[in-house]
């Protein structure tokens, strides 16, 4: 492409595209801002990144909504279940880290990517999609902790009080600069690492009988109560039932964990080299974390037992809790309840990060409000994180209703919005890969490539499209309707449908889809490359076992 064409594609797509670096101004796409604004900051090292990406938004939906999973499908549907949805999240975690690591810019989100490769409608749509999902995330893992601490009888908190506890740290985290909500997700994510993988070892062992009752459990619960179930109807189309609805269910511990890494790439240090890294160990996080804790779970937990839907916290009893329990080890089941509330928090607090981020971003493209892009001098966007936490608010629905039917509608809202993302993030990469191929840019020289691509995501776009026209599928069956679980299930797709078609409307002479050869693939591209080849000048830091090499050597001296 002539120097001519990119000028010409760069004024196309203007009110899209933007600098890399951290200031920001109107209408500007030097590189050069006319006037200095401070923006966000590269505060999150190598490791923050990649233990955050195996632990960060792990919470709730894998420590304790894997048991209604259970409960719905028996233990050969929970673990197909977690393997399909695994494989659907690698896919849609090839085609997005592959665009973040070709430009990881500041405050670059998926819904920038969709706004710069597809059109400024499906940007602006998927910019409150993200909005919206995020900031409901928030009072879910809160209100869900709030029940698992009702796991406790003695427990005499208000729950008033008791969430108030919860959400006032994880909003002060988030006001102080990144590094700081790095360094406690780093430790944060540490613990639940180390809790699965404590759990994983335990259930081997309690698999060969090495519990305090020496009773081998193997595949017994696969035996009795049985490896699946039927659900509504009797058959096999019952057992269908149950496993349409077990991978359905299963999504939630899933949900908006590949778009975490796309906006920590935005401040990532050395996030071309660092992106590829999260996506391996995000890769094992899935195989051995999701599918292994599935399986686990199978063993140890009978998925008859009636702890798992009304049991001592109600709809948010853990599978783990009740297996060590029905093991008889004492007092370890409050161990896990403590790191499930932890768990919870964190994943709270991760959630509000990426809900501020996606404000923020919106606001630098002209999406939202420009009081939302104000950062401080530290590169906190304070006004979009008090935007954000707003809708943690929403958690204090608990007080006054049923703690079970908070976390229902919560959960159906969140799986909604995680279905949308995915379909949109497929949407964008299969638009990235045209626009690359058709302007003859190889993209693999500066980012990492998947061979399940571009397939995989027009894999990924059908799957999810599906289970979104599904999601709460079982209100349709005579004895099963509920208006409440219709609306829950299913509001989210005409309200963003709304606000695509209006911004469409707003913008009628804007494309449906930007031409292939028109997409702006190089803008931003300069100075990623620039500050690059800085942070490869600079000397690289010495692990903990060099600096002991050479305190050694200096005292031999």
């Amino acid at each position: 492409m002539s120097s001519e064409d990119k000028d010409s594609v760069v004024a196309k797509d203007e009110p899209v595209v933007r600098s890399t670096t951290t200031d920001h101004s109107d209408g500007n796409t030097t590189g050069e801002p006319a006037q200095k604004e401070p923006g966000t900051k590269r505060g999150l090292s190598s490791r923050h990144s990649q233990l955050i990406a195996l632990g960060g938004t792990i919470g709730t939906g894998l420590f304790v909504s894997s048991g209604k999973v259970l409960a719905a499908g028996g233990p050969a549907f929970l673990v197909s279940g977690y393997i399909a949805m695994s494989a659907f999240i690698y896919l849609v975690l090839a085609a997005v880290t592959e665009m973040a690591a070709y430009l990881p810019i500041p405050g670059g989100t998926m819904n920038y990517y969709g706004g710069r490769y597809v059109s400024r409608s499906l940007g602006y749509m998927m910019g409150w999609l993200y909005f919206y999902s995020f900031a409901v995330f928030v009072p879910f893992e809160v209100t869900a902790a709030a029940m698992v601490v009702r796991y406790w009888e003695s427990s005499s908190i208000d729950t008033a009080v008791l969430i108030t506890i919860l959400l006032v740290p994880i909003v002060a985290l988030n006001l102080l600069p990144v590094k700081y909500f790095g360094e406690s997700e780093f430790w944060l994510a540490g613990l639940k690492v180390v809790t699965l993988v404590g759990l994983l070892i335990l259930s081997f062992i309690l698999f060969w009988g090495g519990g305090p009752s020496r009773q081998r459990l193997g595949f017994w619960y696969w035996v009795q109560p049985g490896a699946t179930k039927t659900m509504i109807v009797p058959g096999g189309a019952g057992r269908f039932v149950a496993f349409l609805t077990c991978l359905i269910n299963s999504a939630l511990a899933f949900t908006f964990s590949p778009e975490m890494i796309v906006v920590m790439a935005g401040e990532m240090q050395s996030p071309r080299r660092t992106v590829p890294r999260v996506a391996r160990k995000f890769f094992w996080r899935l195989v051995v974390f999701y599918i292994g804790s599935a399986l686990a779970i199978s063993v140890i937990c009978p998925s008859d037992a009636p702890e798992l839907l009304n049991g001592g916290a109600g709809a948010g009893s853990s599978p783990w809790v009740i297996g060590v329990r029905n093991a008889g080890i004492h007092a370890l089941d409050s161990v896990i309840n403590a790191v499930i509330v932890t768990a919870a928090w964190s994943a709270g607090n991760s959630i509000l990060y990426l809900s501020s981020r996606s404000l923020y971003s919106m606001a630098l493209e002209g999406n939202a409000p420009r009081v939302f892009r104000r950062c401080t001098k530290q590169g906190v966007p304070v006004y979009a994180v008090g935007a954000s936490a707003s809708f943690s608010l929403l958690a204090y629905m608990n007080v006054n209703s049923a703690a079970a039917d908070v976390f229902d509608w919560l959960l159906n809202l969140v799986n909604n919005g995680g279905f949308i993302s995915w379909i949109c993030c497929s949407i964008v990469y299969i638009r990235f890969h045209r626009a690359a191929a058709a302007q003859n840019i190889d993209v693999t020289a500066l980012s990492t490539r998947s061979r399940l691509q571009p397939i995989g995501a027009w894999v990924t776009l059908v799957t999810f499209t599906l289970l979104c026209l599904l999601n709460g599928f079982t209100v349709f069956f005579p004895t099963e309707w509920s208006t409440a679980g219709f609306l829950s299930a299913y509001v989210g797709i005409p309200i963003f449908a709304t606000i695509y078609l209006t911004h469409r409307m707003l913008n009628p002479k804007e494309p449906w889809v930007i031409p292939s050869h028109m997409v702006d693939m190089h803008s931003g591209l300069a100075e990623m490359e620039a500050e690059e080849s800085q942070e490869l000048e600079k000397p690289p830091r010495r692990s903990f076992t060099e600096w002991i090499r050479t305190y050694r050597s200096q005292t031999r001296t």
